[in-house]
């Protein structure tokens, strides 16, 4: 079960085990960062949300 880089809440699971959430990607890197819709609401650019990931 995957968890939110920012919050640390667990992301939901949906149909086929596909994660409710979005995936963000470092410049250069091949890590998966994943965000919860809240934090992408809050955050909503991808400059934002990457100075927030832990």
């Amino acid at each position: 079960m995957a968890k939110c880089e920012i919050c640390s809440n667990k992301l939901k699971e949906l149909f086929l085990d596909k994660l409710k959430g979005t995936v963000v990607y470092k410049k250069g890197y091949s890590k998966q960062y994943y965000v919860c819709f809240d934090c992408q609401k809050k955050f909503w650019s991808k400059e934002e949300m990457m100075r927030k990931i832990k």
